[in-house]
């Protein structure tokens, strides 16, 4: 495929998005970006989180890599599952309670402003770096913190029954 071909259909798809998100925003605010104006069907949430945490890079790049990464993606994946579970039963009954849009809004309520521009600073140099630095060093970082983390509760252990 000639390289005028490719970068033709990319912009045509960059177009079709554009359109489909101008047209579906039409009479559109802050909430119904965020929150759905709190109408939306739980499938409809439930595959946009899915698809918000998988691209197409995933589908391209991963298996390819597999070999070369061995397995360290899997980490990702297991944390993906981890973090779903702690939306569903922790953040998502907050933010219901709370009438809240974002994780955002409630580091800025609770913690106050600088917890919530750090929180966000977090977020975007995760963002920007990308998984792989992650997952070499938190594969080694784990391992320590595992041992560490183990002889800190032996010894926890051992003298509280000790007094």
């Amino acid at each position: 495929m000639s390289p005028l071909v490719l970068f033709t259909f990319v912009i045509g798809y960059f177009l079709l998005l554009l359109g489909v998100a101008w047209y579906t925003s039409r009479n559109s605010d802050n909430d119904s970006f965020f929150i759905g104006n709190r109408n939306s069907n739980w499938m409809l949430v439930a595959f946009g989180m899915v698809g918000t945490t998988l691209s197409g890079v995933t589908f391209v790049s991963v298996p390819g890599n597999v070999g070369s990464i061995n397995f360290y993606y899997f980490q990702l994946v297991l944390g993906y599952v981890l973090g779903y579970l702690v939306i569903s039963f922790v953040l998502l009954p907050l933010y219901y309670r709370m009438n809240l849009t974002s994780i955002y809004t409630y580091l800025a309520s609770r913690f106050g402003v600088n917890a919530h521009r750090a929180g966000a600073f977090f977020f975007i140099l995760s963002r920007t770096l990308g998984p792989r630095p992650v997952f070499i060093w938190s594969s080694t970082f784990f391992s320590y913190l595992f041992w560490i983390g183990s002889v800190f509760l032996f010894w926890l252990l051992h003298s509280l029954s000790c007094c």
